[in-house]
């Protein structure tokens, strides 16, 4: 894994995990870079920019890339699909993290179970 600085419009810089170069994303994913580019014109994707334009690829956008390439190869999704279940899966996440706050454990429990269904539909690992 590539460790790195992530620069971002105001100049500035921060510390970020594993950054990849499009051809190393693409290499990685074994897709074609003009494929990665494509996913950034839909919005599937946005990677980071160098100061000198260049995209860099995070592990989070890798995992994303991941989970679309799934989508498009396996189940045959086109792009506007592909926008969908990401929606979706979005806001499963926000509702994963809302369960916390509900008072009553066997809604809590039952939610939560109910959710990791639909992750593992999606086969999707997410962190908890």
């Amino acid at each position: 894994m590539q460790r790195g600085r992530r620069f971002v419009e105001d100049g500035s810089s921060e510390q970020i995990e594993g950054v990849y170069i499009i051809s190393v994303a693409a290499r990685i994913l074994e897709m074609h870079p003009q494929t990665l580019r494509k996913y950034e014109r839909a919005g599937l994707v946005r990677p980071s920019r160098t100061v000198g334009m260049l995209r860099l690829y995070s592990d989070e956008d890798i995992a994303r890339l991941r989970l679309i390439k799934r989508l498009v190869g396996d189940l045959g999704l086109n792009v506007a699909g592909v926008q969908l279940v990401l929606r979706l899966f979005n806001t499963m996440l926000k509702a994963r993290a809302g369960i916390a706050e509900v008072d009553d454990a066997r809604l809590r429990l039952y939610a939560a179970e109910v959710l990791e269904e639909m992750f593992e539909a999606l086969h999707v690992r997410t962190r908890r």
